[in-house]
């Protein structure tokens, strides 16, 4: 099996959005971008990858405000590729952010926690395998 490099440290590996309509806004998304999607599966429901019509790649998700998720803002949020996780959350609490979610796994991809920092602004931080 091939060995995959680690996304550089410092740049964006993902972006979504979790509401609590996700067919909804999947579908105004499509309307209006043009993205296709296709469903991740989650423990009883699915969750969305909206799939860009020029590359047919994931380019965004799509997530219900529900069960791991149900404590994460409804803004677009984007995950940042971390060295480690967390000394990172570490360091936002002790230079004024918080921590809304984790850290915790996403299984054989990684870890993340998201954070407000201290403007209240969310982010997504992201340790990748």
């Amino acid at each position: 099996m091939a060995e995959h490099a680690k996304p550089p440290v410092g740049t964006i590996a993902w972006v979504d959005l979790t509401v609590p309509d996700a067919p909804l806004i999947r579908d105004f998304y499509k309307a209006v971008i043009g993205w296709k999607s296709e469903d991740v599966t989650m423990d009883d429901y699915a969750d969305f990858n909206m799939i860009s019509p020029a590359t047919g790649m994931p380019a965004a998700g799509i997530c219900h405000t529900r069960g791991a998720n149900a404590d994460l803002p409804p803004y677009w949020l984007m995950y940042v590729i971390v060295a480690n996780l967390d000394q990172s959350v570490d360091a936002c609490r002790k230079v004024g952010g918080s921590v809304i979610s984790g850290p915790r796994s996403m299984g054989e991809h990684g870890r993340f926690a998201v954070i407000h920092d201290p403007a209240g602004a969310p982010m997504g931080l992201f340790e990748p395998v």
